[in-house]
Formats: structure tokens, C-alpha cells, sequence
């Protein structure tokens, strides 16, 4: 990265000072950032000249305090090359300790970041998913690939890292990645836990983020209306494949659950519940938050169907449900035939529960928040935002109410 670097000899002055000479110091700024140290020399007030940074006169003593200083700063600049030429990040302190033969290990960014991952891996299943993981190798290997883009090192210390370095960051992932807006900012904030890290360890002084501004737009989510959930439900499918898939996406319609708690969930999480029926009482994968759906019949009718398959008898489990990438290639099959022209995946049944299934039908949002399992009712809120078909059947109750002459 681009460095300014600068050194200044002045002199300062001592606590209690009344008069005589003061130490002559010595201050290296690199990008605006200040070391200092004392030369180990002092000078009389009168006699520095603060333009030259050197003592004026003709004395000899004047002259060789003014070779010493001369030297002093020749050394500055040979430790100011040899860090250059060694490819450290170039920092006013590591100038300086250097410059006094004192090393200080650096602390570097990916050996940091590999790190945090490898106690994110001994703790999947635990306290994070699977999925967590993979987001944050995901977010190491974007960081390697910037740095070699950007920079053509493999590393870096982390004192080095600054507004600059996350603005190129981010204008590399949204042009060379090609990331979308929510994922570029995505990769930004698993790289700013890094940075927390660094900074609760004490490794950094200043947050680079801290001038650093970034907002998720908020995206049109996919979902099923109540004519094409019909469609999927009364279509007869040539292979129990595209059935089996069918019914279990149905299922996440019409109980919220992602993919991930779909495949999770056992028998034993089909329980009675305080009204006497059959609920689903399970924790989310991502969250770990608890989440309780009353089963609605159509849910109740696909759990029986699958009771006896070999998959649910010998596993305990609710549903045989595939892997999430052979669940999305089939629904993209299932929405051709079906003549849906919208991009079906898995986690469009999950809106769909959220939307056409609870809320267009009058399900207070609190209890579609709590039925998901949100840990915020404003994420809950962006699907009733969506809901024009529930604006329009509210707005003409109001119009009722006006024909009536209630107003």
C-alpha cells in the first residue's frame, strides 16, 4: 500500500522546565501517524533552528552534534528501506523499533482469520451451523484472493489495514467477484469480526471501520401465492422423486421451517401441545431459538404419508429429505412443469408460509415472528411489506365501512 513518511528532530519541552537546554527528539509520521524518541541529545532554546531541525553555530561541538543528528536520520531512512524491501507493512512504530533494534511480532491478518475458523470448525454443531462455517471460509478466501489482487502479498500485518484497504475490498468484491450489493456487504462483515477480534485483543489501536458505512438493501424475496401452491399440490408427477420433493417443500410451506430444520427434525419433535394437537416443537439450526408451529392438516397429511418410508423408519425421521442442492434442482424442474415462472428454491417455501400461508390470512405478525423463530420482529416485517394482496382485502373492508356510511 501507499505511504507517506516524513521525520522531524525538534525540541521538548520537560515537565517542570524553567530554563537551559532541552532533549532533542526525533518524530517519524508514516500516513499521518506519529512515533517519537529521543536523539539522546540536548540543545540550548536559542541555539535550535526548528525550520532545519538542526543547532546553529560554527563550533565544533555544533558541528558534531549536527553529524550525530545527520547520522541519527540516515539510520532513519536505511530502516525505512529495509522494511520496504522486506515487504512489512510500513507503520511509524515498527520504523521506530526497529530503528532501536527492538522487534515486535507482527501480528498478520490471515494467520488471524484461519484461526478464528479453525475454533468456528471445533464448534460446528455446537455453538454455530455448518453453514457458518463455510460463510467464513468463504470470506478467508475472498480476503487472500483481494490481497494478491490488490497488493501481491500472500499477508499482511494488521496494523497496516485502513479505510483504504476496505474500500478496495469492497470495490473488489462488487467488481472483480461480481457480488451483489447484500453479499459484498455480507463478506465486509465477517471480515470486521476479524477486526473486532484484533482490537478486544489489543492488537489494534483505532478501528479502521470506523468511518466505514455499509447498508443491506432490502431484496424482493420469492414466494408462492394461494394459486400456485394449489398447482404444485394437484399436480401428479411422473416419479416418486418430483413427489417426494413436492410434498416436502409443501411441508416447509405450510410450517415455515427451512431446509436445514426439515432434515433435522425427528418424531420425537411431533409432540401434543397445550390445546390437545399435534405440534412441531424444535430449535432452528442457524439461530438455536426455539420454534413451536401448530401442525395445519395439510402439513399432518404428509407427515403420514412418509410414517413407513425406510429412510424415516431406521432415522426417526419426519421427512427423507435429500440434499438442499438436489431439493432445489428438482423444484426448478417442479416449477417448469407446473408452469410457475418464478425461481423456486427451498427457501421460497419458507416466505411462502410467511406470506400467503399466515399473514394474508390474517395471522398476527407477532405469532408469524414467533412460528419462524426470529429473534427480531423487524425481520418478520419485511414480508409484510410485500403483501399487496393484504392491503388491497383491508383497504376494501374500509371501503365497506364507507358504502355503510360508518364514516
Amino acid at each position: 500500500m501507499k505511504t507517506t513518511f516524513s521525520l522531524l528532530f525538534y525540541l521538548k519541552r520537560p515537565k517542570n522546565y524553567e530554563n537551559g537546554q532541552m532533549p532533542i527528539y526525533l518524530r517519524i509520521t508514516v500516513n499521518g501517524k506519529r512515533a517519537e524518541t529521543t536523539s539522546g541529545r540536548e540543545c540550548e532554546p536559542a541555539n535550535w533552528n526548528g525550520k532545519t531541525g538542526k543547532v546553529r553555530g560554527t563550533k565544533e561541538e555544533v558541528k558534531s552534534l549536527n553529524a550525530y543528528l545527520d547520522n541519527l536520520q540516515s539510520q532513519v531512512y536505511e530502516a525505512h528501506k529495509a522494511l520496504t524491501e522486506s515487504g512489512a507493512s510500513i507503520t511509524a512504530d515498527l520504523i521506530k523499533n526497529k530503528l532501536l533494534g527492538k522487534t515486535e511480532k507482527a501480528r498478520m491478518l490471515i494467520a488471524i482469520f484461519k484461526d478464528h475458523n479453525k475454533k468456528v470448525a471445533a464448534l460446528v454443531g455446537n455453538e454455530y451451523a455448518a453453514g457458518t462455517l463455510t460463510r467464513y471460509e468463504t470470506s478467508l478466501r475472498h480476503t487472500q484472493n483481494f490481497m494478491e489482487w490488490k497488493y501481491r502479498v500472500s499477508d499482511i500485518n494488521i496494523k497496516a489495514i485502513d479505510h483504504d484497504f476496505i474500500s478496495n475490498y469492497e470495490f473488489y468484491l462488487r467488481s472483480e467477484k461480481k457480488c451483489a450489493n447484500n453479499s459484498a456487504v455480507k463478506y465486509i462483515k465477517n471480515f470486521k469480526k476479524i477486526i473486532r477480534i484484533c482490537l478486544a485483543s489489543g492488537w489494534l489501536d483505532k478501528d479502521p471501520f470506523i468511518n466505514y458505512k455499509a447498508k443491506v438493501k432490502q431484496v424482493d424475496r420469492v414466494f408462492l401465492n394461494q394459486e400456485e401452491i394449489q398447482a404444485i399440490s394437484e399436480k401428479v408427477f411422473d416419479t416418486d422423486r418430483l413427489s417426494q420433493v413436492r410434498d416436502i417443500f409443501l411441508f416447509s410451506c405450510f410450517t415455515g421451517l427451512a431446509y436445514a430444520d426439515v432434515q433435522k427434525l425427528t418424531k420425537t419433535e411431533i409432540v401434543k401441545g397445550i390445546d390437545g394437537e399435534m405440534w412441531i416443537t424444535t430449535k432452528r439450526l442457524k439461530t438455536d431459538t426455539p420454534t413451536r408451529v401448530p401442525l395445519l392438516p395439510s402439513a399432518s397429511e404428509i407427515i403420514n404419508r412418509y410414517a413407513f418410508h425406510p429412510v424415516c423408519c431406521h432415522k426417526g425421521k419426519v421427512l427423507p429429505v435429500s440434499t438442499n442442492e438436489k431439493m432445489n434442482a428438482y423444484l426448478k424442474e417442479i416449477a417448469g412443469v407446473c408452469g410457475i415462472n418464478k425461481k423456486l428454491t427451498y427457501h421460497t417455501a419458507r416466505h411462502t408460509f410467511a406470506t400467503t400461508v399466515t399473514l394474508s390470512n390474517g395471522v398476527p405478525i407477532e405469532t408469524v415472528s414467533k412460528m419462524l423463530g426470529h429473534t427480531n420482529i423487524k425481520t418478520t416485517q419485511h414480508y409484510a411489506k410485500i403483501l399487496d394482496l393484504k392491503v388491497s382485502k383491508d383497504m376494501a373492508l374500509l371501503k365497506e365501512k364507507y358504502k355503510a356510511g360508518a364514516f
